[in-house]
């Protein structure tokens, strides 16, 4: 009859294994390791860490006056606006809001400084013979059509005071 092959597996130590791997990390990812260094060094010269030591030191305080100031009726409204602020923003095609970034460092951000004088009335007029200034006078034309709309909509939902 066949005997059974006795199985014999050291007890494994995993405390062992974990200093083993500690022993070899320096050589395996030395590089790795230089730069979480660095940037552990710029983070201390920044002031970061300071910061979140104070941070994690008063995360109590913070909590209870970052929810009381939730509580309130301003917070609440914040909290609401932020919402739809951030709908807003991923509603927006990521094309027509870098040319409107374009168009305001153009005009807005530029070193020059703004036209304080109106123009006269013969050369206004003939900047709508631009097909670029009609384009977005359309679009203004249109944004305000539907804000106007919205605006209608939620006067008619109002109970009267």
């Amino acid at each position: 009859m066949a005997q059974p092959i006795p199985l014999e597996l050291p007890p494994r130590d995993p405390r062992k294994e974990l200093l083993d791997r500690l022993e070899r990390a320096p050589q395996e990812h030395a590089e790795a390791l230089l730069d979480a260094y660095e940037l552990l060094e710029q983070s201390r010269q920044a002031g970061i860490l300071q910061l979140l030591r104070g941070t994690l030191s008063a995360g109590d305080e913070i909590l209870e006056r970052a929810a009381g100031a939730a509580r309130s009726p301003q917070g609440a409204r914040a909290l609401r606006n932020l919402l739809i602020l951030g709908q807003m923003l991923a509603s927006i095609n990521p094309d027509l809001l870098e040319c409107i970034a374009v168009a305001v460092e153009q005009t807005l951000g530029s070193e020059r400084k703004p036209v304080i004088e109106p123009p006269k009335l013969l050369p206004l007029l003939s900047q709508f013979r631009q097909p670029e200034l009609r384009r977005s006078m359309a679009l203004i034309n249109r944004f305000l059509d539907t804000l106007g709309n919205q605006l209608k909509i939620v006067g008619s939902n109002r109970s009267p005071r």
